[in-house]
This record gives C-alpha cells, sequence and structure tokens, in this order.
C-alpha cells in the first residue's frame, strides 16, 4: 500500500503544478500561488514519506524471506534423512544462496508492479479528464505493449535457467577441485583438472552471455517502445494545446504525466524478465525442497549396552560377501589389502546408503542398522571417516560439536587421548583459538588429532575409526593406540565397542583382534602378531 501511494502521489505531481500553472500563474493570484504551494510541498512530503517507510518495509521483508529460504534450504540439505537428489554439493551451495536470493526478490516485484498499475490507472485517469483521446492512447497502448513483450518471457525463463544451472555446476566443479587438490598435486593432474573446469566455465561464461544478451534486447526494446509510446502522449497534448484544445496549465499537467509515464512503463515491461529470472531460481529451489528423502528408519531401541556390531554378508562395491563380529566391549582393527574395499565398507556403516545401494545386513546390539530409530542409531553408533571437516569458529566450538554438554574432565580426557593436547598448546593453550573454514588454519596432523578427539568425546557405544593417524609421526601414533585403548577400554567395564579401520601397526598392536580383508572378503582374523605371519597381511599393514 505505501509502494502504491508513493506512485499515486508521483503521479499528482505534474498534475499539482499544472494546477498551480492554471490557478495561480495564468491568474496572477497570489493567494493561490502560497496555497498551491504549500499543497505542493505536502505532497512530497507524504509521497518522501510512503517512499521511505514502503521501501524499509519491503527490504525487510526481502531480506527476511532470503534468510529464511536459505535456513530452509539447509535444514533441508542437512536433513537426516539424506536427500535423494543428483545435484553435487556446489550446486546446493549455488541454490541455498545465490538463488535464494533471486527468488525472495519476487516480494520486491509484487509491490513495483502495483505501483506501477496504480500510477498507470491514476495518469490514464487524469489524462482521460483532460481529454479523451489522450487517456485511451495510455488505456489501450499500454496492454497491447505488454502482450507483445510478453513473448520474451520464455526465451529469458529458458536462457536464464541455463545460465544458473551451468554456474552451479561450475561452482560445484570449483569446490572439488579445492578440496581434492592435495590429491591432484600428488598425482600431477593439476593441469587435467584446471582445463575441466576451464572448460565448464567457458561453458557457463557463454550461457551468462546469452542470458544477458536476452535480457539486453527485451529491456532495450520495451524501454524504446514505453518510451515512444510516452513520447506520443506529449505530442499529441502539444498538438491540442496549439489547435486550443487543452490550456497551457493541462499542457503541463499532460508533459509531466508523459514523462513520469516512463517510470511505470518501463518496470511493466521489465516484468516479464524480472519474473523470469524468479521463476528460474525458484524452480532450482523447488528441486531442493520437493526431493524426496532416501532413508526410513525405522522404531527399534536398544538396551543400555555394551553393543556388539555385526556384519552378514555384506556387498556393495569392492566388498563381496563380507562378514564379521566384533564383540560388545572388544577393540577391533580391520585392515583391507585394498583400500576401496575401506571406503565402501566405512560408507555402509556410516549410514549414508539406503537398503537398496548394498545388499547384506548391519546389526547393532542384535537390531539391524534401518530397523532402528534415527536418534538411537546416532546415539549408539558414530562413524568418523577419515576425511573429516572441521568448521569456521574455534577448537572449543569444534570439539563441542560432538558433545556439546560435555564438561572440562571429558574434554582433557578427549585431548589427552587424541594428543590433542599439544595442538591446544601450540596455540598458548586456549580452546578459543580461531579456526577457518575445513580447517585449514592447521595442519594435516592438528586436524586429524582434533576430528579424534571430537569422535571420542562423543563417548558413542560403537565407535569406527577409518584411519584416524595417518597425518601423524610414529610415536604420536602410538601413544594415540595407547589414548584410545585407555580411554575406551580401561579399567572401566567394557561399556564401549571399537572397530578401527586401518593399516597402522601400532593401532592394530593395541586391539583384542584383527579382521583381515582381501578381495572384498575376510580371508583371515587373529592378532595383529599372529596375522603378521602371513605375507599379503605384512605387505599391507607395512607398505
Amino acid at each position: 500500500m505505501l509502494i502504491c501511494g508513493h506512485q499515486l502521489c508521483e503521479a499528482m505531481v505534474p498534475v499539482m503544478i499544472g494546477v498551480v500553472i492554471g490557478r495561480a500563474v495564468e491568474t496572477g493570484d497570489v493567494g493561490q500561488l502560497i496555497v498551491w504551494i504549500a499543497a505542493l510541498a505536502t505532497l512530497f512530503l507524504l509521497l518522501t514519506f510512503c517512499y521511505q517507510s514502503g521501501a524499509r518495509y519491503l527490504m525487510r521483508a526481502i531480506a527476511t524471506e532470503g534468510h529464511q529460504l536459505r535456513v530452509d534450504l539447509s535444514s533441508r540439505i542437512l536433513h537426516p534423512f539424506r536427500l535423494r537428489t543428483p545435484l553435487r554439493s556446489g550446486e546446493l551451495l549455488s541454490i541455498a544462496g545465490t538463488d535464494a536470493d533471486e527468488t525472495s526478490y519476487l516480494l520486491d516485484y509484487v509491490p513495483r508492479i502495483a505501483g506501477s498499475v496504480t500510477a498507470i490507472v491514476v495518469c490514464a485517469g487524469v489524462l482521460l479528464s483532460i481529454d479523451v483521446p489522450l487517456g485511451l492512447v495510455v488505456l489501450v497502448g499500454t496492454p497491447v505493449i505488454l502482450y507483445l513483450l510478453h513473448f520474451g518471457g520464455p526465451v529469458i525463463t529458458r536462457r536464464v535457467a541455463d545460465q544458473q544451472e551451468l554456474a552451479g555446476k561450475a561452482t560445484a566443479m570449483s569446490a572439488d577441485l579445492v578440496a581434492g587438490l592435495r590429491p591432484l598435486r600428488g598425482i600431477g593432474a593439476e593441469d587435467a583438472a584446471g582445463r575441466r573446469y576451464r572448460a565448464v566455465s567457458q561453458e557457463a561464461l557463454a550461457a551468462t552471455l546469452r542470458a544477458t544478451r536476452s535480457q539486453s534486447v527485451f529491456v532495450g526494446v520495451s524501454t524504446a517502445t514505453s518510451s515512444l509510446l510516452a513520447v506520443g502522449v506529449a505530442v499529441t497534448a502539444g498538438w491540442f494545446a496549439l489547435r486550443g484544445q487543452i490550456s497551457i496549465g493541462e499542457l503541463v499537467t499532460v508533459i509531466g504525466l508523459a514523462q513520469f509515464l516512463l517510470e511505470p512503463f518501463n518496470t511493466m515491461a521489465e516484468v516479464p524478465s524480472w519474473v523470469a529470472e524468479a521463476r528460474a531460481s525458484a524452480v532450482r529451489v523447488g528441486w531442493v525442497e520437493d526431493a524426496p528423502v532416501a532413508l526410513s528408519p525405522g522404531s527399534a531401541s536398544l538396551n543400555s549396552g555394551p553393543h556388539a556390531l555385526e556384519l552378514r554378508d555384506l556387498r556393495h562395491g569392492s566388498l563381496e560377501g563380507v562378514t564379521l563380529s566384533v564383540e560388545a566391549g572388544s577393540m577391533v582393527g580391520l585392515v583391507a589389502a585394498r583400500s576401496a574395499d575401506a571406503d565402501a565398507l566405512v560408507k555402509v556403516l556410516s549410514g549414508q546408503l539406503v537398503p537398496g545401494e548394498y545388499d547384506g545386513e548391519v546389526r547393532i546390539g542384535g537390531v539391524t542398522l534401518e530397523d532402528l530409530d534415527l536418534g538411537e542409531s546416532r546415539r549408539a553408533l558414530l562413524v568418523e571417516p577419515h576425511r573429516a571437516d572441521l568448521f569456521t569458529g574455534s577448537m572449543r566450538s569444534n570439539l563441542l560439536s560432538g558433545d556439546a554438554g560435555a564438561d572440562d574432565d571429558h574434554v582433557d580426557a578427549a585431548l589427552r587421548s587424541s594428543c590433542a593436547v599439544e595442538v591446544v598448546e601450540v596455540h598458548g593453550g586456549n580452546l578459543d583459538h580461531g579456526v577457518t573454514e575445513r580447517g585449514a588454519s592447521l595442519s594435516g596432523g592438528q586436524r586429524q588429532r582434533l576430528v579424534l578427539a571430537r569422535a571420542l568425546l562423543r563417548r558413542a557405544p560403537v565407535l569406527v575409526l577409518h584411519e584416524p593417524t595417518t597425518a601423524v609421526d610414529a610415536v604420536t601414533e602410538s601413544a594415540v593406540a595407547q589414548g584410545i585403548t585407555e580411554l575406551r577400554h580401561g579399567s572401566r567395564a567394557r561399556a564401549f565397542t571399537t572397530l578401527i579401520v586401518t593399516c597402522s601397526p601400532a593401532l592394530l598392536a593395541a586391539t583384542d583382534g584383527v579382521v583381515f580383508l582381501e578381495g572384498g572378503r575376510v580371508v583371515a582374523t587373529g592378532s595383529h602378531a599372529e596375522l603378521m605371519e602371513r605375507p599379503d597381511y605384512r605387505s599391507a599393514v607395512l607398505r
């Protein structure tokens, strides 16, 4: 309403100026001049108030809606049941950022359109009161122009959608490149990766240029046609004034209205372009909001524990029927001769896959993983992958993300067990020391120890660790092995079950037993010392 009020006041300014000329300037009446100048000043105060208030409320609404969309999208992307979507993380980031903002600007377009319609209707009414043909030019010309321009909407929508999709793919690839920069350098694939990114980036650039050209042509044509309509009104009014059909004051009013009409005309002409862009973004937002969830956890619960971990005829990726049992309260190591076997096993245990994506069963305390209630499975099982991230914040906030209610004693115990005390001491013993995105401000070994401390702090009944010490030296690795053993399987009753997927001799020597996988199958079990008699096992752990 405020934006419509502003446009109404703007439309009345030329009318008021015409009244001043007709009733005061032409007649030389000073009293009338003072009255109508005061009225004009009041009109300006009113239109200023309407615009400032309306713009403030409007921008607040846009910002609030954009924020709410981002929050909703983030919640959806991080849904505990996992979304079934082909979109990569970089594309999801683009949708939750750029597309959410573009969609929220629909709130800006609606009042602008309403204000423009108000202005055009008021101007047409004034022109009709001055001269019927002038009003008819506006009333007939505006719909005709808008009808012709709407044919450009689908073209813009299609090209903007292509632009946003390719931009999302480029963002996804750049995120993948940054995350995998070190491995790429290790295998000397920087040039190949750079060529792939340049190709995708060039496609995104070409799509952006196509969309921009379409929008530029559309805006140019719409501006030209609306300007011609306004000029036509002004020229017609001048002709009528020369013939004496309208007064000088009315001519000034018409000229002012013709000039003012350029703004609402251009706004209405650009509406298809705006809506096309917002619609393309809204469609992408809908991809995430409407994506189905992949997991459907059950409602079963577990007893107080400890819990055994069982795998029965597990098949996924390179796994070819893995069957093993980790007894409740024990710490078992698992060695895979092929890293792909270890990755596949951890992926299944992490709950990232739905039952249809793997064969076999995973049981915790005798209950299959898919039958467990989501909260119960999260409480009972924690899988810490080899590549785990730290988040922007502090070391304390990253540690407590594992257990926000942990007291200082538990934090200290987790830090000592993971040898992360040294990481804290390097930074002045300050747990509030800042950590940048992905923990980039820390070394690889420091990140790995903090991630391990976070996992230990959770005190999960069943803990699966995947290569937790690859970035630390041998002395630290031995200390970590001892720390994990003492913290989870020390003097207290054996309430915890631990599976460590690793090829580290130091960690394996600290376990109660080791399972050896080769060719996607369990080929041997026993202690680390016993299995060292096998050449294939020895080759796997000493490489």
